[in-house]
């Protein structure tokens, strides 16, 4: 780094170390006779008729432990910041239809899901609220936010004005909204602003018709705050993706000019606003290094918003978290494997790392903020950086085979059909078919030595089991071959003829988040509307069984019956490892080291914190602290290829080599 910038560094620290004097966001724009709320005139805006340069983060509720919540809200508002930017994910908030969980539910993630306390602790910590409610979000996640059980309609088309889709659309928005609608600034709340749909410029078909009914479902539920639309580019009329009357806003990384240029052209009586400052860049699995952007690239782009441009700014991210369980999103490409998948981690190489901690970004952007800020106001002490800890090394302690799994797969979970169907068509669930994890499907047949096994498109990653037994699909080789979207033929070189279980196991890997109306008709497994089927000899099998391995924490926590390691048939991929982490004194944060173990999925006392894959770039999973206990603490791991003979901890992320700059 050079001198230049190792001065910038030192003033950033130097302004958000100790607190600042001053009043509070509050204290300066809700008290007052002028109760008017956001608006955007004349270049500019206005919050209760003073004027106001947002400077907001994106912090993602359900990325983040909500005991961690409070932390990273502080150290946003610490660099200088007024306000702080969610999504909101309906396919958390809505995991069945017609069953709503804001944080009093039994589900993975209920613990999360408290949306209106975050909002709440917002206002505490002394920031706006950005709300972007959807119903699509992007965001990296799993099918845009989007429920997967949408798909149970065979002629759906999401984000369109289709009716059915509508339907669900304004039942999801009726169950939120009066959840936080007296939230709103002008109610003595924190919400300022609230998003219209997402990036609607870059999906076609467009609806104009859809857009006005999202607008109309906010105004039904009563909200009054401003109402604005975010896009990446502006063609055209550059009215693509929004309605009159609606404030545009522009998502971006680099060339600040051009899109705020063109943006002024739009809206020329507008004031400007980065909705989406690309902070840094996501993974996805099979990535060579870690995806990001240059520091000083960064603060270059940022200065020029601030002084050509007068713009205000949300940096996406500020603070990325995690993509727990199985929620992390895809992008469709148009080659083999046709899809790829986001990794755990959202790091995002943003002004937070995952873990919490201060990057060289947030210092950068504190030396700007403090120099374009206007008014000053106070803001808090720096919080400290959290404790990370390499916990000793464990051994493999207890096990379960597969066939144990598959035995502990509740019947209703278990069904037989003439021909395969796709995880979302499973008939359980209360008709809400599967969402995630893996689908097993089972064929007892007469099989003979050199009997070919043939499936096609299984959707999305596939491994082949006999009587249990994992078959190398080439997985082992020195140039390791997955069955990733692809079709694939097997010798089944049983050693006896006769009766035989064949077992195709398919992972859903994600629902990818971003595209146009081809990009989101997607289901899992053996799909007939991706023209998935399995053959056994040249003939499509009929009458086969379906497992449905959710692997749902409830179900990870209630496994009972584990075998210790030296005993039974011996520990062998695919199987669930447990071992027990015994913790003296108050839990740290801490990082699991997966770089021995192959393919799978890790949960800590039955939280799925999701997934891991020797490909890189990602080889460590983060471990908050508050999902540690004192004392006994559970490591679970369902490992899918190739077990290691240990379980390593760490306290330093490896998110892989620096070095891809998007």
């Amino acid at each position: 780094m050079t001198l230049y910038w190792c001065k910038l560094a030192f003033l950033a620290m130097m302004f958000t170390v100790v607190a600042s004097q001053g009043p509070t966001v509050y204290e300066y724009f809700a008290n007052t006779a002028n109760l008017t709320g956001l608006v955007a005139e004349n270049r500019e805006f206005t919050l209760n008729g003073r004027q106001i340069r947002i400077i907001s983060g994106a912090i993602h509720y359900f990325r983040i432990h909500p005991a961690l919540w409070r932390d990273r809200l502080r150290k946003l508002r610490a660099i200088g910041a007024n306000c702080v930017e969610t999504y909101v994910p309906w396919n958390l908030h809505e995991p069945r239809r017609g069953e709503f969980d804001f944080g009093n539910g039994t589900n993975d993630f209920s613990e999360f899901l408290n949306v209106r306390r975050y909002i709440e602790m917002a206002k505490e910590e002394d920031l706006l609220v950005l709300f972007r409610p959807g119903p699509y979000i992007c965001s990296e996640w799993d099918y845009g936010g989007l429920p997967s059980w949408l798909q149970t309609d065979p002629n759906m088309r999401v984000r369109e004005n289709y009716e059915p889709y509508l339907d669900r659309v304004k039942i999801f928005l009726d169950a939120l909204l009066p959840q936080v609608a007296d939230l709103e600034f002008t109610r003595g709340g924190a919400i300022i602003g609230v998003q219209i749909e997402n990036e609607y410029n870059s999906f076609n078909p467009k609806s104009k018709e859809y857009l006005e009914f999202i607008r109309q479902s906010f105004l039904e539920n009563g909200l009054e705050s401003l109402f604005f639309t975010s896009d990446n580019s502006f063609g055209g009329d550059g009215m693509g993706g929004t309605l009159d009357g609606i404030l545009q806003t522009a998502n971006f990384q680099s060339n600040p000019d051009s899109i705020l240029s063109r943006l002024l052209e739009v809206q020329p009586d507008k004031p400007l606003m980065a909705m989406e400052f690309w902070s840094g860049w996501f993974n996805h699995w099979f990535d060579d290094s870690k995806a990001g952007s240059d520091p000083q690239q960064f603060q270059g782009v940022l200065e020029t918003m601030f002084r050509t441009y007068n713009s205000s700014v949300n940096f996406y991210m500020f603070h990325g978290g995690t993509n727990f369980g199985f929620m992390a999103g895809a992008n469709n490409i148009g080659e083999p494997p046709y899809i790829l998948s986001d990794i755990t981690s959202y790091d995002y190489d943003a002004l937070i790392s995952e873990a919490g901690d201060y990057t060289t970004k947030y210092e950068f952007a504190a030396v700007l903020i403090n120099q374009y800020e206007s008014p000053k106001l106070g803001r808090p002490q720096r919080p400290l950086e959290s404790q990370k800890t390499a916990y000793p090394t464990l051994g493999l302690q207890r096990y379960l085979t597969y066939t144990d799994i598959i035995d502990r797969v509740p019947a209703s979970h278990m069904v037989t059909m003439d021909k395969p169907v796709s995880m979302e068509l499973l008939p359980i669930n209360d008709g809400n078919g599967q969402s995630y994890g893996y689908i097993v499907y089972r064929k007892n047949s007469t099989i003979n030595a050199g009997d070919r096994y043939k499936a096609s498109w299984p959707r999305d990653f596939a491994i082949l089991l006999t009587d249990g037994d994992l078959i190398d699909t080439g997985f082992t080789n020195d140039q390791p071959e997955y069955w990733l979207n692809s079709i694939k033929e097997f010798s089944l070189n049983v050693t006896n003829n006769g009766e035989h279980i064949v077992d195709l196991m398919v992972e859903n890997i994600a629902r990818t988040n971003f595209g146009g109306r081809g990009d989101f008709v997607q289901q899992k497994g053996i799909a007939e509307i991706h023209q998935s089927k399995i053959e056994i000899n040249d003939q499509e099998i009929q009458g086969v069984e379906m497992i449905a391995l959710e692997f749902k924490n409830d179900w990870v926590k209630g496994l009972q019956n584990w075998r210790n390691s030296s005993e039974g048939p011996g520990m062998r991929a695919p199987c669930l490892i447990q071992s027990t982490l015994t913790i003296t004194g108050e839990p740290a944060d801490t990082f699991l080291d997966m770089t021995n173990w192959h393919k799978g999925i890790v949960f800590v006392n039955g939280f799925n914190i999701g997934r891991y894959f020797k490909v890189g770039p990602q080889q460590t999973l983060y471990i908050p602290s508050p999902l540690l206990n004192t004392g006994d603490n559970a490591i679970t791991i369902f490992e899918q290829l190739e077990l290691a003979s240990e379980i390593r901890f760490t306290n330093v992320p490896n998110l892989g080599r620096t070095g891809k700059v998007a």
